[in-house]
């Protein structure tokens, strides 16, 4: 496989000298770290050691952060939380070391970045120090599936493999236990890409379409942050694209690499599937009724995956192998229970329209779907007229995009009931019990982010599964 680092790149070997090394330009510096989640606090870990000058900040108040930044204050960091935490401005630092969640072209930032602070990440630091191969995968979703499933792909294989990003490992811990023939599958955000300035020696881009739009000023700016994975790539390098997507193959003008396409539609030059079966290029993988990933969205997933892995090398035998027998990942279409012949699936991952749209497209059973949560201004429309096309016969509407979720289906021609807006999850679940006869299905898949009512995805599927076991 080609080396990640191109001519003229920082080339690292494994090993704490070479940290050490990296981080000592740090020495003495004046040093902000934009939020103390879980990225915040592993690089105050990494850069306390270096510098005594270290100003974390937060907009949550001192009492919501993470335990931990006692300790960190302790040893010299200094910590500017709450509602005004931007207030004073973010103007006078060496470097700026933003967490994902901190938009990169925010006011503060720009005129930082304007006045000489350099900006960086820790996803920036890992592309410069990692000293094995990258294979990185974005795309607006499937992100998790498709790096966990290549992830498999390589293990099953006897490669050193190492998940992380989003989903498995931190980035940072990490590095000190990598070697030059370890292999790292990066799931990556928008947040993480907007200015990446290396590339993976493969990158996977899935279908991409408007998100984020709460934090990104258009979807122009969401694209051209997705693209970042692509652009820094050199002719030795794999880039592999979703061909049934206008945006995602798009991108192909933006590499040097050599391109392969993956389709759900027609034949490529990768994976693709044809008339019910799954091929890479002239070889054929299997029938896609013998995946245990539900619904047709997913055939992209595996696809892509398909197509990262036998491009790496990794044995035909072993990429079906896997492929076959991945089941998906928590809180993805995750099969819950059946109870009095009713199934209960948790999409809650599905926090934008498009993959609530998949998620309805994936059931032929009459569904009672549950939908709506915090606001990130998504386009409903589309959703709307495929709940009125769909098997959906019980629309549960909760949060603050219940009323525009309503209009949109109601305008789709949506005929069915409506429950409106139960105010917790175990309600939630007793009404979907209650409206539900045997042969059908609860799908949990909001369509929209969970932060009115919930701390995160993650928590509003776990409660969802609890009451449904409680049943």
């Amino acid at each position: 496989m080609a080396g990640r680092h191109h001519a003229g790149d920082f080339r690292p070997m494994a090993g704490p000298d070479l940290i050490t090394s990296y981080f000592c330009k740090f020495t003495g510096k004046k040093l902000a770290v934009l939020g103390f989640g879980f990225e915040g606090k592993q690089l105050c870990r990494f850069l306390s050691p270096f510098t005594k000058n270290i100003t974390v900040f937060d907009q949550k108040k001192p009492a919501d952060l993470d335990p931990d930044w006692r300790a960190y204050h302790r040893r010299g960091v200094e910590f500017i939380c709450g509602p005004d935490y931007l207030g004073k401005g973010l103007t006078g630092f060496d470097y700026i070391f933003r967490s994902p969640g901190f938009h990169r072209l925010a006011p503060a930032l720009v005129r930082a970045e304007k006045k000489g602070s350099l900006i960086s990440s820790a996803t920036k630091i890992f592309f410069d120090l990692c000293p094995g191969h990258i294979i990185a995968v974005t795309g607006t979703k499937g992100k998790g599936t498709t790096s966990t499933l290549i992830n498999l792909m390589f293990k099953k294989a006897g490669r050193s493999t190492y998940l992380a990003g989003n989903v498995g490992l931190p980035m940072l811990p990490l590095l000190k236990r990598l070697k030059p023939e370890d292999y790292v599958v990066l799931e990556l955000s928008s947040f993480q890409l907007q200015d990446l300035h290396k590339s993976p020696e493969i990158s996977v881009v899935l279908f991409i379409t408007s998100e984020h739009l709460d934090v990104h000023r258009s979807t122009n700016e969401y694209i051209k942050a997705k693209s970042q994975l692509v652009r820094h790539q050199s002719r030795k390098d794999i880039t592999v694209l979703n061909a049934d997507n206008p945006v995602s193959s798009s991108f192909a003008a933006f590499t040097k690499a050599k391109v392969h396409y993956f389709s759900r539609r027609r034949q490529t030059n990768a994976a693709y599937v044809l008339k019910g079966n799954i091929y890479f290029k002239d070889k054929i993988i299997g029938p896609v009724s013998n995946l245990q990933l539900r619904g047709e969205h997913n055939w992209d997933n595996v696809c892509a995956a398909i197509s990262a892995a036998l491009l790496s090398g990794v044995p035909l035998s072993v990429v079906k192998q896997t492929a076959f027998t991945f089941k998906g990942l928590e809180h993805r279409l995750e099969y819950v229970r059946s109870v009095n012949g009713v199934a209960y699936y948790n999409d809650s991952f599905s926090t934008n329209p498009e993959s609530t749209i998949a998620a309805v497209n994936s059931f032929k059973e009459p569904l009672l779907l549950i939908a709506g949560g915090s606001d990130k201004q998504a386009d409903y429309t589309r959703l709307g007229r495929v709940i009125a096309a769909s098997t959906v016969k019980t629309l549960i509407l909760i949060g603050q995009t219940a009323d525009r979720i309503k209009k949109s289906t109601l305008k789709g021609g949506y005929q069915g009931s409506l429950i409106w807006k139960p105010p917790n999850m175990s309600e939630i679940v007793a009404c979907a019990r209650q409206a539900a006869a045997p042969g059908d299905v609860v799908l949990l898949s909001p369509a929209s982010a969970s932060f009115d009512m919930f701390a995160d995805y993650h928590q509003r599927g776990e409660l969802f599964k609890k009451y449904v076991n409680q049943i």
